[in-house]
């Protein structure tokens, strides 16, 4: 629906949408308001802002809303195992468990009207799974222990300073830190070996460090450059004190991941599901993202100034690019345990 003006409202969205050949979202709403509630897993509410989308869901259409939290993981197991005695109605899991979902037979897929304006790497064809905001590898700089902040993966090797990239191997966030200093350095998803050589250096010279870089230790000031998702970057230096910290995308280059909705096969609420995804995926539900720091999927969207104001301009991602081979970074991801002890803890001082 590359027509729909930004700002829209929702209940204007549905009144142009109904008469077309795409899903009749009146029709959704009074199916949804039937069930009347919806029960998701890993979209709590102090991640991505998910409280302000399910605060709306209930006040516009009277959908209540519960969440137990877990991982990606988890939740495709969740609804594998307990099948037609679901108790989750949907969940947002990162990019590469979209498939992952469909592979096990656990999903239901729904095209939102607004399925035009999500791009075809960042969505299954049949609509099983869609992104609706992304997460680029970027690095959090305290400016008080910094006093040259790096702006690329060759200033990092340049540095004085300690970075700090977590627990590669078993972290998601760590493991893409790897993934992008891959790209940034001629690699692929098959092919790592510049990245641990850049992180074997690093080790090398005593600067690097697997602590995880979380807001406390961030605020305590144990993180001097750390590696991680932009929007938990932007979220934590707000948190702490935006004056400490700066946060950019590498400029030589990154990963851009996400995360999914995926609406569970045997759930008992499946038009509340429904309801929740078109929701995530119109403006005001894009919106709700970005208040949370998570870059919306559908780049169209006017954000108002305050909201803009916490995310990193478009530029700074031109040479961010997503994964393209899943089934390499899949085989990769599974040895790279090993070659992060072969390659870079062996040279830990």
């Amino acid at each position: 629906m590359k027509q729909l003006i930004a700002g829209l409202t929702f209940a204007a969205l549905t009144v142009s949408t109904a008469a077309q050949a795409q899903p009749n979202v009146e029709q959704l709403i009074k199916a949804a308001q039937k069930e009347g509630q919806v029960y998701s897993v890993g979209m709590p509410d102090g991640w991505a802002n998910w409280k302000d989308t399910w605060a709306d869901m209930a006040s516009t259409y009277g959908v209540k809303h519960q969440d137990t939290d877990m991982s990606s993981a988890q939740e495709i197991a969740k609804f594998a195992a307990e099948k037609k005695n679901a108790t989750a109605d949907i969940g947002d899991v990162g990019f590469a468990f979209g498939r992952v979902a469909v592979k096990k037979g656990v999903t239901q897929p729904y095209k939102p009207t607004t399925w035009a304006d999500i791009p075809d790497w960042a969505k299954d064809k049949d609509g099983h799974w869609m992104l609706a905001y992304t997460g680029t590898i970027a690095f959090i700089i305290n400016k008080n222990l910094v006093k040259d902040a790096p702006k690329s993966w060759d200033d990092l090797v340049k540095g004085q300073y300690r970075v700090t990239v977590g627990d590669v191997g078993v972290a998601a966030q760590a493991n893409n830190a790897v993934l992008a200093a891959a790209f940034a350095k001629g690699g692929n998803e098959q092919n790592i070996k510049p990245a641990l050589q850049l992180f074997g250096d690093l080790a090398k010279q005593g600067r690097l460090s697997l602590n995880d870089p979380s807001i406390a230790n961030l605020e305590k000031g144990e993180v001097e450059v750390g590696i991680m998702w932009d929007f938990n970057a932007l979220n934590y230096r707000d948190q702490i004190d935006r004056s400490r910290f700066t946060v950019v995308i590498p400029s030589d280059g990154s990963v851009i991941s996400g995360y999914t909705t995926i609406i569970n096969k045997f759930a008992k609420n499946p038009n509340a599901a429904k309801l929740a995804r078109e929701y995530i995926l119109s403006d005001e539900g894009q919106i709700n993202l970005a208040r949370g720091y998570a870059r919306p999927i559908r780049s169209s969207i006017t954000l108002p100034d305050d909201v803009k104001a916490k995310l990193l301009p478009n530029e700074q991602y031109t040479n961010a690019k997503p994964i393209s081979d899943f089934d390499r970074w899949e085989k990769t991801a599974r040895k790279l345990p090993r070659q992060w002890q072969e390659n870079v803890l062996i040279h830990m001082q």
